[in-house]
């Protein structure tokens, strides 16, 4: 059975920083991409960064660059994202995701983090 655990999301204030967690099993991590998605209130979904499957290559969305970072832990089938600076408009559901090959793709629960004062 596939699984994505997301953890960490919650309520921080302007400037702070969170780290969300996404552990994978039922499939072979090591061999998929993975990203993070988030959905603020009454828009849609929208990739915030991308990790390639060895970790070599990342990619961010331009209203999060120098304030996220995307990491992976192999041996751990985990997957981090680290949100620093965050600001009110970071408000959203975050989603994992596991993509390999165009094919097969998976989808977290979901966690939510709201920015607040």
């Amino acid at each position: 059975q596939v699984q994505l655990v997301e953890s960490g999301g919650g309520l921080v204030q302007p400037g702070g920083s969170l780290r969300l967690s996404c552990v994978g099993s039922g499939f072979t991590f090591m061999n998929y991409a993975m990203s993070w998605y988030r959905q603020p209130p009454g828009k849609e979904r929208e990739l915030v960064a991308r990790i390639s499957s060895i970790g070599g290559s990342t990619n961010y969305a331009d209203s999060v660059k120098g304030r996220f970072s995307i990491s992976r832990d192999n041996a751990k089938n985990t997957a981090y994202l680290q949100m620093d600076s965050l600001k009110p408009e970071d408000t959203a559901v975050y989603y994992c995701n596991a993509k390999w090959a165009r094919v097969y793709e998976y989808w977290g629960q979901g966690t939510q983090v709201t920015v607040s004062s």
